[in-house]
């Protein structure tokens, strides 16, 4: 596998600014979907997109990107991994993602996911789970730091929140490859810390 470096009445679902709908990659889609679903997962609609369960609980999701759509494993850090493929996903520790670009590297690969989803359902069934990473041993990008120092109120609102909800913040401002971008994205965050609420709530 090469790895590429509305219905009206219904609610519009937001995607992330680097993913795209269900339009995009149909075929490939479709085949990760017949792969899951024969793996004895449940589908669900979650965050706007495929996702697949075993006994309630999240095992993998099909995301599409620009250059390549994935199979992402929330537990992805604790699958056995002989040949390299699973892909980091930014700073998060847990989740992990089998990249493709076209069909034909999914049909190709079509035993070894098998293997992975397999794997990732007997790993859930054991309760094994990726330790989270303090928050303390996450560094605080200059530019939310700046305000943070400058502005009590903010300060005090930041460290109210819980550390899931404080890593979702660093991790979000910090993937930003511009200091300019990253002060945008605080800039948009502000009003979400001081009312206390996670990034995506």
């Amino acid at each position: 596998m090469s790895n590429p470096m509305q219905n009206p009445g219904r609610r519009t679902v937001r995607h992330s600014p680097m993913e795209h709908p269900a339009h995009q990659y149909p075929q490939e889609t479709a085949a990760l979907q017949e792969i899951a679903r024969s793996c004895g997962l449940v589908e669900a609609i979650k965050w706007g997109k495929p996702c697949f369960l075993h006994a309630d609980r999240n095992i993998v999701l099909i995301q599409r990107f620009n250059d390549y759509i994935a199979l992402l494993f929330f537990q992805g850090a604790l699958l056995q991994d002989p040949e390299q493929l699973l892909m980091r996903v930014g700073q998060q520790q847990a989740p992990r993602q089998l990249r493709f670009r076209t069909l034909k590297e999914i049909t190709l690969r079509m035993a070894t996911i098998r293997a992975y989803i397999l794997q990732a359902i007997a790993l859930e069934e054991s309760g094994a789970r990726v330790a989270p990473r303090p928050v303390s041993e996450v560094a605080v990008p200059q530019e939310l730091q700046t305000r943070l120092d400058a502005e009590p109120a903010l300060r005090q609102a930041f460290a109210r929140l819980t550390p899931g909800r404080q890593k979702g913040y660093l991790y979000h401002i910090s993937s930003a490859k511009q200091s300019k971008t990253r002060t945008s994205r605080v800039d948009a965050c502000i009003p979400r810390i001081l009312a206390g609420r996670g990034l995506n709530e």
